[in-house]
């Protein structure tokens, strides 16, 4: 009897160790706690879903080295950082791209040629996202910020410059999808 409860609980103990961590889930999608970023772990901040008028669009992701709820320190700091967007409806890339030009304009004060440069060549990259595909978007300080669309690299775009006004169109003082949303990012509720 002793012999079978220790087969039991060495059984349960491996099971336990071999069961993903458990990630964070909004509107059906489930995100991981933790990425691997090169030979960083990045920890999940927040997740926010997307809606537009009564439409659920995609649900966001923001991982960063440490949590933060700050966004000025968040932009300030000079770290890996990685947004992933799970998309819950198909979205044209012409939506897409609007959307960053008009968070590009809300949200940083002086977009420079050079930065606005930089947002057309974001919008060369996009394509249409289908229900169920992901955008992401990480930024190695070293390397720039690699941009992902429905699970192919489209290149990478460099600059510090351009990874905080990408991210600013989420988190910075007018977040195109709204307070909640930048509210959620940012480890709220």
């Amino acid at each position: 009897m002793h012999r079978l409860k220790t087969v039991l609980l060495t059984g349960l103990a491996v099971l336990l160790l071999t069961l993903p961590a458990l990630g964070a889930e909004k509107a059906g999608v489930t995100l991981p706690d933790t990425v691997d970023v090169g030979q960083d772990s990045l920890i999940l901040n927040g997740i926010a879903l997307r809606e537009k008028f009564v439409f659920d669009v995609y649900v966001a992701g923001l991982y960063l080295t440490e949590k933060s709820s700050d966004a000025d320190a968040i932009l300030a700091k000079d770290a890996p950082r990685m947004m992933v967007m799970h998309f819950v409806r198909d979205v044209e890339a012409k939506k897409i791209n609007d959307a960053w030009f008009e968070g590009l304009e809300d949200n940083v004060k002086d977009v420079t040629p050079q930065l606005k440069a930089k947002f057309d060549e974001l919008a060369k990259m996009m394509r249409d996202i289908k229900d169920g595909q992901e955008m992401g978007f990480i930024y190695t300080p070293a390397t720039g910020t690699d941009v992902m669309v429905a699970g192919k690299t489209m290149g990478g775009i460099p600059g510090k410059d351009f990874a905080d006004a990408i991210l600013a169109t989420w988190i910075g003082p007018k977040p195109g999808p709204g307070k909640q949303f930048k509210k959620a990012l940012l480890g709220g509720k």
